[in-house]
């Protein structure tokens, strides 16, 4: 099995251009923006997706998503889309656990 990606860039191995890191989590910019503004949030522990997040981590969770909206503010952001693919058939293409923070364009809906 190949390395998690996301593990690499938590342990240094691959360069991000970080945006916000604490003990738990850590923000980056997206080396494949979908918007003008593309951060990636991710758990800094290894969790394939939001369906296998083990019992007892619900506190992660919202972690996660107050490091996206304290990101949105520190970025003067007044809209933005936050994502979670979970499996191959929403688009998800790295099995770890992980937000996508979009801004800077219009949204349609339904997204894709």
């Amino acid at each position: 099995m190949s390395p998690c990606i996301f593990c690499q860039v938590v342990q240094g191995e691959l360069d991000s251009e970080v945006v916000q890191e604490d003990d738990r989590a850590l923000a980056f910019k997206d080396v494949n923006p979908q918007a003008p503004t593309h951060f990636l949030v991710i758990p800094k522990e290894h969790i394939p997706s939001l369906s296998e997040v083990p019992e007892g981590k619900g506190d992660l969770l919202g972690h996660l998503l107050l490091m996206t909206c304290q990101i949105a503010r520190a970025q003067g952001l007044d809209a933005y889309r936050v994502i979670i693919n979970d499996g191959t058939g929403a688009g998800q293409t790295v099995f770890h656990l992980h937000l996508h923070l979009l801004a800077g364009r219009t949204f349609s809906w339904p997204p894709g």
